[in-house]
């Protein structure tokens, strides 16, 4: 398969943990099922919201192979394969090719420090060594480069990637990279950003990639579908809603990393929710503490999600 149209909505879908940190499989499929329920229209596997860089390769492969059975050709699946080198990504990828996903997501190299021509040849290998479509992940707050537009125009007139994931907060330049692949429409942007969804749709974006869909997807499923019917009103009113709800992730705040306080915001909610058995995230990231759950609990009721 060398071809992907991404649109819509599709969460990175969280990583559920049994109390010894495995994945937790009947508590996954929980959450799959939820999404889908919510009319999602794709799943991003192995994200960062999903805690990829925690996991080994066999618990990358069993959460792979839980959301290839669930999923069921409904909609596309696609896996994150970041890693720190050009090697590293394409062993992850061989494995995700193997277990039957849809497509690829791929960020710079980090720890390395690469050039932009160095990120250009990564995303080169990649392709090179597998037959699937990819995703060129932009997020420069966890590899410290950002993908700048021009090389974004080359992977794209080179085949190396079919979409953007723009997570870089800078929104600014996502707009123009809008413009520079408005003729394009076989290449698609996604914004990473759960509260300005409705800005990207206007601006052009085919869809968005909210972690907090993991919790309320349904919610985003009605800001995209407001959109596309042009009814922007309903959308603000949408993406309001939704920007009161994502104030779980600030609820751990200052007992731990920003990073921790917004994974263990979506796990808490998900927990309360009867989604997951257990809100553990990957050592050393701690857990929300009493009154941040109790304020998620708080904000969750206010949403009409308890």
């Amino acid at each position: 398969m060398t071809q992907l149209k991404l649109q819509g909505i599709i969460p990175p879908v969280a990583t559920p943990y049994t109390s010894d940190f495995q994945i937790d499989k009947p508590s996954l499929r929980k959450v799959i099922r939820h999404l889908l329920d919510g009319g999602v229209h794709g799943l991003f596997m192995l994200g960062s919201t999903s805690e990829c860089v925690f996991l080994n390769p066999q618990q990358r492969g069993d959460v792979l192979e839980v959301a290839m059975e669930e999923a069921g050709g409904k909609v596309p699946v696609v896996a994150g394969v970041m890693d720190a080198t050009t090697d590293h990504v394409i062993g992850h990828a061989r494995q995700a090719q193997s277990l039957g996903v849809n497509g690829l997501v791929v960020t710079a190299p980090y720890y390395t420090r690469t050039s932009q021509a160095e990120i250009v040849d990564h995303f080169a290998y990649i392709k090179e060594a597998i037959d699937l479509p990819v995703i060129a992940y932009d997020i420069p707050v966890c590899v410290h480069v950002k993908l700048a537009r021009e090389t974004v125009r080359e992977l794209s007139s080179r085949g190396l990637a079919c979409a953007l994931k723009d997570s870089s907060g800078d929104d600014g330049n996502m707009r123009m990279v809008m413009l520079d692949h408005a003729a394009e429409p076989e290449f698609a942007v996604l914004t990473g950003s759960e509260i300005v969804a409705d800005y990207a749709l206007l601006g052009g974006a085919h869809g968005c990639v909210p972690g907090l869909g993991n919790v309320d997807p349904a919610g985003y499923v009605r800001l995209y579908e407001a959109a596309k019917r042009g009814d922007w009103l309903a959308a603000r009113r949408e993406q309001e809603r939704l920007i009161a709800l994502f104030q779980i992730v600030f609820q751990g705040l200052p007992h731990t990393s920003m990073g921790a306080s917004g994974v263990g915001g979506f796990k808490t909610a998900m927990q309360l929710m009867g989604l997951i058995e257990e809100r553990k995230m990957g050592r050393p990231n701690r857990l929300l503490p009493d009154a941040g759950v109790a304020k998620v609990r708080e904000i969750l009721a206010a949403s009409g999600l308890l």
